[in-house]
């Protein structure tokens, strides 16, 4: 039988690789590690990559295991669900694998400036009514670039048309260099090990027939960015679940 809430939350809290700073905490604790990942815990001056929107951590895990010579951290408010690779990784022994339970919102109160090498997105939810709660929008690029290194990279994975559509129009509309875009993964002969990595929810989707979508761009740091305007059609489908596990929430 599965561990409950609870119980999980309870592992979570002994863990020595999670760190949990949701809005109600980080407003009266300072984070010592900002500025500080590499050289306080990882112990070495190798990369460090975040999945924001972890959910159950299969990325972050799953890269960590390919890549050992970088750190990887996973970003996600739902301690319920990063438990599965909070605790994959710690039985495994893996070094170069943190969680960071928090809202993404304040994302760049964790992180020194040029610390952070890539940033991987792996379905988010899309927002289609909010634009600045989009993953990929102007508002949440500048946070990133507080903290990604000049030129540092973007991954988008996702299933969301309406997602992929508006990322596509915000690139164009500030120029930014793309290395890989296509609209259906699986079938572009580019899925290598890497994105081959399958998240729970994105088989859920593969088994619907949905295409699966990646973009690979990179964030400079010079130039004001700005939001494409553009009507895009709407996602005529309803995912599952995707506001319980976006990491966004409203802060009152």
């Amino acid at each position: 039988m599965g561990k409950g809430k609870l119980a999980k939350f309870a592992d979570l809290a002994s863990y020595p690789h999670v760190f949990e700073y949701p809005y109600s905490v980080v407003d009266n604790v300072p984070f010592e590690l900002k500025g500080k990942w590499g050289e306080s815990f990882f112990k070495n001056d190798h990369p460090i990559v975040l999945e924001l929107g972890c959910g159950r951590g299969e990325y972050t895990v799953g890269l960590g295991r390919l890549f050992p010579e970088k750190n990887f951290i996973g970003v996600d408010i739902k301690g319920a669900r990063m438990w599965t690779g909070a605790t994959e990784s710690l039985r495994e022994g893996m070094k170069n694998v943190a969680f960071l339970r928090t809202n993404i919102e304040i994302i760049d109160r964790f992180f020194g400036a040029n610390e952070v090498s890539e940033i991987w997105l792996t379905f988010s939810d899309p927002q289609m009514k909010k634009p600045t709660k989009r993953l990929t929008s102007s508002y949440f690029l500048e946070r990133y670039r507080k903290f990604l290194k000049d030129g540092g990279l973007v991954h988008v994975k996702s299933d969301s048309n309406f997602l992929y559509t508006y990322t596509k129009y915000l690139i164009e509309t500030n120029g930014l260099p793309v290395e890989v875009m296509t609209d259906d993964l699986y079938h572009s002969g580019q899925a290598d090990e890497i994105l081959g990595i399958r998240t729970y929810y994105e088989q859920q989707w593969l088994d619907r027939g949905l295409n699966i979508k990646y973009i690979k761009f990179v964030l400079p740091h010079e130039g004001k960015l700005e939001e494409p305007e553009v009507e895009i059609e709407l996602d005529d489908y309803r995912s599952y679940n995707r506001s319980k596990r976006s990491g966004l929430q409203n802060h009152n």
